[in-house]
């Protein structure tokens, strides 16, 4: 059973200490103690409630797409030569970096401060787990 303290489990889930605590003295979240005896949260029921909780945000190309990893965010950078650019995208708390022609971010309009959904379709995921054991 991998027990997740409560400070990384709000740092994993976006939101603040006080918040994962508000969640747990609410009943959403049940808390435990781990092997120091911090309270803390079973991994397995933080990804259930992590997957239950992520709502999709708003799409706003509303087209069906067989692609599945699809983040809404915002355009942060650009930058460009004369054939290709670098787009950055702040998806959540995620940084988004896309390599494409400067001919499609012309096409699309990309520029900071415009929204966009990147689109992941890969057959390679690579999944690492943290260095230590605690």
């Amino acid at each position: 059973m991998t027990a997740i303290r409560i400070r990384e489990a709000a740092s994993l889930l976006g939101v603040s200490d006080d918040t994962v605590r508000r969640w747990i003295d609410q009943g959403l979240l049940r808390a435990t103690k781990d092997a120091s005896g911090r309270k803390a949260v079973v991994g397995r029921e933080l990804a259930e409630f992590a997957r239950n909780q992520a709502g999709s945000g708003p799409d706003p190309l509303g087209v069906g797409s067989s692609a599945r990893n699809r983040f809404v965010g915002l355009v942060t950078r650009v930058v460009s030569d004369a054939v290709m650019s670098q787009v950055e995208m702040q998806c959540g708390p995620h940084r988004i970096v896309s390599l494409m022609s400067t001919e499609a971010v012309n096409e699309l309009g990309l520029e900071p401060g415009s929204i966009g959904v990147a689109v992941v379709k890969a057959t390679t995921v690579i999944v690492e787990t943290p260095g230590g054991s605690e």
